[in-house]
């Protein structure tokens, strides 16, 4: 059992990145330069509260499959458009992006957050095909905290969330440096009040907890030089889920925030990876 200072040190990731800031700075410049060059729609509503919308980037091609790209931010932080930069190497392969914003803590709880989520798969799943995407081949992706909530939407039971929705709403889910055990976080001091967990909300928004009943493919990956911690989360929904688990992609060298950038880099193999989830290749 770790102390909660060990519990800090191993989950507080931007404060092992010194040069945090100047990272979320790039990406913030890198997301920018991608939309004055991508043609996307902006703040499309899926729910009622302000954080409830998300960014939909097109394929040129028609009947593109989907892409969600859930962004983490230790679910306090961070917006969709901070990632735009992931979108333009799937954009050229073929594949629509799409980016959900949710609700943030504290003043948005974990399980209101899934909900919403849940809502935004929804929306898409009824929505794209009248902008030419196919509804019937979306994958989704998160980073983080979205990690946590991509693998609690491989987890959904669609029909019984809305009964127009298939059981096969999701072809499959790319899930990078997640949290799948929420448990240490209540007792973890630098998210303690942000995140108002307790041993039963934790186990009840804990996608290990929890078994799809397809075998829905799953890929997963963790940076080399992310913790001790990070590394056995990336272990824990691998062997929670054998039935999904299809591949774990190293990604040597790489910190916590460098191991999202490894998605959308058409030169790395969690890149195209992702592509086979959907049939293709580049």
């Amino acid at each position: 059992m770790l102390t909660p200072e060990q519990l800090d040190r191993q989950y507080n990731a931007r404060a092992a990145i010194p040069d945090h800031p100047r990272i979320f700075e790039r990406w913030r410049d890198e997301s920018a330069a991608a939309r004055t060059v991508l043609r996307y729609e902006a703040d499309c509503r899926f729910g009622p509260s302000p954080g409830e919308s998300l960014d939909l980037y097109p394929a040129a091609t028609r009947n593109a499959p989907l892409l969600v790209f859930i962004h983490g931010g230790y679910w306090r932080s961070l917006d969709k458009q901070d990632f735009s930069f992931l979108a333009p190497a799937f954009v050229r392969a073929g594949v629509a992006v799409a980016m959900p914003n949710y609700g943030l803590a504290p003043a948005t709880s974990i399980d209101e957050m899934v909900r919403q989520i849940l809502n935004a798969l929804s929306w898409l799943y009824r929505n794209v095909p009248q902008r030419g995407i196919d509804a019937r081949r979306i994958v989704v992706a998160g980073h983080s905290a979205g990690a946590h909530l991509a693998a609690m939407m491989l987890a959904a039971d669609w029909p019984k969330w809305s009964t127009d929705l298939p059981r096969d709403l999701l072809t499959g889910a790319v899930c990078v440096s997640g949290i799948y055990d929420l448990q240490p976080l209540v007792h973890t001091p630098f998210l303690r009040a942000d995140l108002n967990l307790d041993d039963r909300t934790a186990r009840r928004v804990s996608p290990v907890r929890y078994r799809p009943d397809l075998t829905t493919p799953l890929i997963t990956a963790v940076g080399g030089d992310e913790s001790n911690e990070f590394q056995r989360q990336n272990r824990l929904i691998r062997e929670a889920w054998p039935h999904c688990f299809r591949q774990d992609l190293p990604l040597p060298g790489r910190h916590h925030l460098a191991s999202v950038e490894a998605l959308g880099d058409p030169d790395n193999p969690l890149f195209h990876a992702t592509l086979r989830l959907f049939g293709r290749t580049s």
